[in-house]
């Protein structure tokens, strides 16, 4: 390679790097240095607002296996992902393929499914608290009109974290839905039609053709999901603070618990720091 070559190389290298230095820097400060303070932080006893801070080493961390509320929060937060994002994926695959056929007014119906993800979460959560509302609530009278037995929802251990599993699937299946009908759009409408033709029925054609077409944005839409359910804390802050005896805690709103309202931030940093485990994972 001829030096002119070379200083061009270098000279772009550098260009590169000078754009790329101002993310850095804030991805250094807001992110990695963070991470780096809270596994420090984790090694020590903090208490928030206290300057005086005493070495622990990995006591927080043989806590955190003996916190029997820590592993039903775990618990809870699993059982949230495992039915939330399935449930939402596929509520979101049905309503993409809906969409995807020639239906009039296909606009208004786009609009309609993709409305709840406009909603900001705090306002979403206050509307499902009235809608779950044991007296009042419309959706208890619905049942009422259908001979259904009323059931206190956010107030049942049994049934609150299904109630904010049910709100999270209206919530989110709309957000889903754009980018799966997106993928749908890059479908090959002849290998619909040749389908038909052979006779096969249209579940068997979004079984062996839809979803073997579409899986890599499937795969990440799931993805996606998954990494907000480990980060869901606005809904539980909102509509139930972890109640009823901690039947919706899940991690962030536990790691929130012991950070501001036990103000233990050397235990909370051990809980972030394995809620980012679970995450990279």
């Amino acid at each position: 390679m001829s030096q002119g070559a070379a200083r061009a190389r270098r000279n772009e290298a550098l260009l590169a790097y000078a754009l790329l230095f101002p993310s850095l820097v804030f991805l250094g400060l807001f992110t990695y240095l963070p991470i780096l303070r809270s596994f420090w932080f984790s090694l020590h006893d903090v208490m928030l607002g206290d300057p005086d801070i005493f070495w622990m080493g990995a006591d927080n961390y043989l806590r955190l296996i003996d916190d029997h509320l820590f592993w039903k929060v775990f618990a809870n937060t699993a059982f949230y992902t495992l039915t939330t994002i399935p449930l939402a994926v596929t509520v979101a695959l049905l309503m993409a393929v809906a969409l995807d056929s020639k239906l009039r007014g296909l606009a208004v119906y786009r609009s309609a499914f993709f409305y709840p993800v406009m909603i900001p979460s705090v306002a979403a959560g206050m509307v499902w608290v009235f809608l779950y509302a044991p007296g009042y609530g419309p959706i208890n009278e619905a049942l009422t009109a259908l001979g259904l037995p009323r059931l206190d929802w956010l107030y049942d251990s049994a049934w609150a974290l299904p109630a904010i599993v049910l709100m999270s699937i209206w919530k989110y299946s709309g957000y889903f839905m754009l980018i799966l009908l997106a993928a749908l759009k890059l479908v090959p409408s002849d290998l619909y039609e040749a389908a038909r033709l052979d006779g096969v029925s249209a579940p068997q054609r979004l079984l062996h053709i839809t979803i073997p077409l579409i899986s890599p944005t499937l795969y990440f839409v799931i993805v996606i999901g998954i990494l907000h359910s480990y980060q869901i804390f606005d809904y539980v802050y909102v509509m139930t603070q972890g109640g009823p005896a901690d039947a919706t805690n899940v991690l962030t709103f536990y790691i929130y618990q012991n950070g501001f309202q036990y103000q233990d931030i050397g235990y909370a940093s051990t809980l972030a720091n394995t809620l980012l485990v679970f995450v990279l994972a």
